[in-house]
């Protein structure tokens, strides 16, 4: 998972349109049962060009984009690009308005003083959002995250975002040079201790330059972006009811993802991935992650924390994570907080944090 997180966001967005015994169970329905969609089975390989595009035979999925930027004078800001399909029915799909894809995208810029964001809604099959594996193309109206158009046949290798919303708009060339790394076991990515799983591989090496524009200012940003990309039909069990999810960038070089399920009954499932400066990684065991909330926020009648504690043990990381902007919630049909955070102690680095369920 990203811990992640979308899919239970455009759920609940869908839940008054879609079967209401689908949503039965756990968070935005997602424990429940997804009969009649595929399943996600360990062994299958993840394929490249294909995983890039969509995989309509499985009931949720979203392609993630988020960024820790600098503009010249060493200001920080963040960004976020994100564009979710659910399908409201299992089965062949079906054509123009009939189709059963529906899709959700967010977009939002952060500073130390503001959390601008935004949200938009289509329906697949008629042109106004979908998804191509090659040349890469996420698109939902004029937002758009795809393959650059000087550089046809790169795939991921050179990008290009685009999202505006009240008050900010952005622009950025993207530019890597190291394949996805594939989280869990190659990219079979357990969520629960009864075997819930999703399909699940990132692509955190992106530099990232460009404009933003924050209320009709033009800023030149620079940093580094890490993209998310998942599909299931049934990740979660009926008692998980949210997720912290870290995406950490070391000054090293090395990353790691970690993420948490919360569960009503069990302790949280807990997994990541340990991704060295030359894209090699590992998966970390469940009991190498410790995460202990070090401070409260109060936002929009919620209490949620504010600073972590995050340890993996085996590479001898402590650190201790402060939001650049503790009010970093998105007020969109379901609300959740994600925004950039920075830490200290053992290591020090940038990264990026997504907190639901609270």
């Amino acid at each position: 998972m990203s811990a992640r997180r979308a899919l239970f966001i455009l759920a609940a967005f869908l839940a008054p349109v879609i079967e209401t015994s689908a949503f039965a169970d756990g968070f935005a329905g997602l424990g429940g049962e997804a009969k009649g969609f595929a399943e996600v089975v360990e062994g299958t390989p993840i394929v490249f060009p294909r995983d890039f595009g969509p995989h309509p035979a499985f009931r949720t999925e979203w392609w993630y984009l988020t960024a820790n930027l600098e503009d010249a004078a060493g200001a920080s800001y963040g960004l976020q690009w994100t564009l979710f399909r659910q399908a409201s029915a299992p089965g062949d799909e079906r054509q123009g308005w009939a189709i059963q894809n529906i899709w959700m995208a967010h977009a939002a810029v952060t500073n130390a003083k503001e959390h601008l964001f935004a949200e938009t809604f289509a329906r697949g099959g008629v042109g106004l959002a979908g998804v191509t594996a090659e040349p890469f193309r996420a698109w939902i109206d004029n937002w758009r995250f795809s393959s650059r158009d000087d550089a046809p046949g790169a795939g991921l290798a050179r990008m290009m975002v685009e999202a505006a919303g009240p008050d900010f708009r952005y622009k950025l060339n993207l530019a890597v040079d190291r394949p996805p790394v594939l989280h869990g076991k190659n990219g079979f990515s357990v969520k629960s201790d009864d075997g819930r799983a999703s399909y699940y591989f990132s692509q955190p090496f992106f530099k990232i330059d460009g404009v933003l524009v924050i209320r009709g200012q033009e800023i030149k940003v620079s940093g580094l972006a890490w993209m998310d990309r998942e599909w299931s039909s049934q990740p979660l069990t009926a008692t998980q009811k949210g997720w912290d999810w870290f995406s950490l960038h070391f000054t090293n070089g090395e990353k790691v993802m970690v993420f948490q399920l919360r569960d009503e009954t069990a302790r949280a499932f807990r997994a990541g991935t340990w991704i060295h400066a030359d894209g090699t990684s590992e998966a970390l065991d469940r009991d190498d992650i410790a995460l202990t909330p070090l401070s409260r926020i109060h936002l929009n009648g919620r209490t949620l924390p504010g600073q972590w504690k995050l340890t993996v043990k085996s590479r001898g990381v402590e650190v201790e994570t402060t939001p650049l902007n503790a009010d970093s919630w998105m007020a969109t049909r379901f609300s959740y907080w994600e925004g950039p955070i920075s830490f200290r102690g053992s290591h020090e680095g940038k990264g990026y944090l997504e907190m639901t369920g609270y």
